[in-house]
């Protein structure tokens, strides 16, 4: 499969521009069958590398999914990891903070839940809610955050504030062995008025829907210009974002499960390698074995 990623990825050495970025593709599949066959092999060169990744101990990767509702980032998590060993993928997701969360610093959270070394993290949402949700609905930083007044004074300097951290909190990570993957799920507003329906219309998918989706759904310009700063303000070279078109589910997945392969595959990893003396031993082992 052929993926221009200079189109989707950004490492902060070009502008993202709401727009810019289509939101569907040229299909990299050629029909339902060839997808599942795309897909299939993608997973099992993930957990491959998964296991060199576990034996070789020293990195972890972490995938980051930010989009709107009905983007497709339950789906897009199962359909990339299902299949995966379930020991080495540890997938959060984080919804309204809790009153424990709130007693802390906005990125504790999601530090304690980082991936151990070996393993595949992902995380549903993340510390980016707090430079997305909050500057659509500041009164959730003002009125529901334990933050001292003086801070909250100046909104934009609090979140210029915020953003210095993630990037900080990002590249000390890297630093540490930890490669992050961000994913931007690119979904159009005519698709997800689709999707939005069809949750109302099947069903089966009505528990899908709720009147909060609509709610938010009003607020569409004032949250793409937040995706807009967020991707602009924290796009790194150890830190990508990639804007993903959304609108096709299947091609969606291939992407980012292409992405995901990638960066395993640029990992400079290998089992640990077995000494002489160990080999001696193994044989020793074996010998006892089978006269057991």
């Amino acid at each position: 499969m052929e993926i221009d990623w200079g189109e989707i990825r950004f490492e902060g050495d070009k502008r993202y521009r709401k727009g810019d970025c289509p939101t569907r593709m040229t299909p990299l599949y050629r029909d339902k069958k060839d997808y599942k066959k795309k897909i299939r092999q993608l997973r099992k060169a993930i957990d491959e590398r998964q296991r060199i990744m576990y034996a070789h101990d020293r990195y972890s990767l972490l995938s980051i999914f930010q989009a709107l509702d009905a983007a497709g980032k339950d789906g897009t998590i199962r359909a990339v990891f299902n299949g995966v060993n379930p020991h080495g993928v540890e997938i959060t997701s984080f919804k309204r903070p809790s009153e424990t969360e709130l007693e802390h610093n906005f990125l504790w959270r999601t530090s304690v839940a980082m991936p151990r070394r070996g393993n595949i993290g992902v995380f549903n949402r993340s510390y980016y809610e707090e430079v997305l949700v909050c500057r659509v609905h500041p009164e959730l930083v003002t009125q529901y955050q334990k933050i001292p007044g003086e801070q909250t004074r100046d909104l934009d300097a609090l979140f210029a504030s915020r953003f210095e951290a993630i990037r900080t909190m990002e590249r000390y990570t890297a630093d540490n062995g930890t490669v992050t993957l961000k994913f931007f799920l690119n979904l159009s507003r005519d698709e997800q008025r689709t999707r939005f329906l069809s949750r109302i219309d099947e069903p089966d998918k009505n528990w899908k829907f709720s009147e909060a989706d609509l709610k938010e759904r009003r607020y569409w310009d004032q949250y793409q210009d937040a995706f807009e700063d967020m991707i602009n303000e924290t796009a790194t070279p150890h830190a990508p974002w990639f804007v993903v078109p959304a609108d096709d589910k299947m091609n969606m997945r291939l992407i980012v499960a292409s992405a995901v392969l990638q960066a395993l595959n640029e990992m400079e990893m290998r089992y640990p390698k077995v000494s002489e003396a160990r080999r001696k031993a193994l044989r020793e082992y074996r010998k006892q074995l089978q006269g057991d």
